[in-house]
């Protein structure tokens, strides 16, 4: 009886030894190498050194400060715009009037400027205000009708390319605007949009320090900003976003006006290179745009990817498309090569986030 009524001694738990972690599969930290894959920039920062490498050994000429000079000027003239179109396809959208947007803002600011005899700076602020009116109205269709992204800014697209060609034909009877270089006010807008300085010798353009810093610029926004976390949110899910606070119209409609005033600027940089526009290009550079930011890690399905991936996105379309031309190849391979190369950034980015998520 009395052994019955004993009762078991509490047990005593031996502290862990000084330094020891008890953890599960809950606090688990994953390597260093699977935290940096798990960046969306990573794959694509890999390949655009490859890329380099691989053009600086078959084509010597590349190597020299004149021929990168050259290169970087083309990945920013795609990079500019690559950056807002990013942006736009994290928030889950993107835009099919991109490229002839570029032109529409160009010919509003040389006719405006030109036809009615004003100083170049009152077109470059129409350019400006009417830029942001076509992002606007692309934002404002798709979220009051509820239209796919796609279809809205591909409506957008074929009124742009007829509006571009049939009032350019209208006002100066020619495909093309009139020359402006000798207007008042062009030296001071070339200098902001199209200028070039000295570096060492080597002669670099105005594009590139405007490409990084609005690359360091949407960066900062998408990282340390209330509007970032609101673009990865609608992105993501804007019912869940919007459940919980996020503004998923206004962030909807700015993405858009952002991609305006990226057209806007690109627009002034070739109006004020070459002084005049032609009304009918423009045609398929949306696609580069938005393989740039592919290439560079963004999702179409969006709430993924970043500001510095299109950057090396952008400078690998450069690379390509200068190196090909140095390495004495026909430049017909260019877009075939684009291909090759859009299908690889997919598939090492598809391969990059599935080894960085895996336990």
């Amino acid at each position: 009886m009395s052994d019955m009524s004993q009762q078991a001694a509490p047990a005593v738990s031996t502290p862990p030894a000084p330094g020891s972690q008890q953890t599960d599969g809950r606090t688990v930290r994953r390597p260093l190498a699977l935290r940096l894959l798990a960046r969306p920039e990573v794959g694509v920062f890999l390949g655009a050194v490859a890329v380099l490498v691989f053009f600086l050994a078959v084509a010597p000429s590349v190597r020299q400060g004149g021929s990168m000079a050259t290169v970087l000027y083309q990945s920013s003239t795609i990079g500019i715009m690559a950056l807002p179109v990013a942006l736009l396809m994290i928030g889950g959208e993107f835009d099919l009037s991109a490229g002839v947007a570029v032109i529409t803002s160009a010919l509003t600011a040389s006719m405006l400027s030109y036809q009615l005899t004003m100083n170049v700076w009152a077109g470059v602020i129409v350019a400006l205000a009417v830029s942001l009116g076509v992002g606007a109205f692309n934002g404002w269709m798709l979220v009051k009708t509820g239209l796919p992204s796609f279809l809205v800014t591909l409506g957008t697209f074929l009124i742009l390319q007829g509006v571009n060609l049939a009032v350019t034909k209208l006002v100066t009877g020619n495909v093309a605007t009139d020359d402006i270089s000798d207007m008042d006010g062009f030296e001071q807008a070339k200098a902001v949009f199209a200028s070039s300085f000295d570096v060492g010798g080597v002669e670099v353009k105005i594009t590139v320090v405007w490409w990084l810093v609005f690359a360091a610029l949407a960066t900062w926004v998408l990282l340390r900003t209330k509007y970032g976390n609101w673009i990865f949110a609608v992105g993501g899910n804007k019912d869940s976003a919007r459940a919980v606070g996020v503004p998923v119209t206004f962030t909807k409609i700015t993405l858009f006006m952002l991609v305006g005033f990226g057209a806007w600027f690109a627009g002034m940089h070739q109006l004020f290179s070459f002084n005049t526009v032609q009304s009918g290009e423009g045609v398929g550079q949306e696609l580069i745009y938005i393989a740039a930011a592919v290439i560079g890690g963004c999702l179409l399905t969006g709430g993924y990817g970043s500001a510095i991936g299109p950057v090396f996105g952008a400078f690998m379309f450069g690379m390509v498309n200068q190196g090909i031309v140095y390495a004495g190849w026909n430049p017909d391979w260019f877009k075939a090569f684009l291909g090759v190369m859009l299908l690889g950034a997919v598939l090492i980015n598809l391969w990059v986030r599935r080894t960085a998520t895996r336990r």
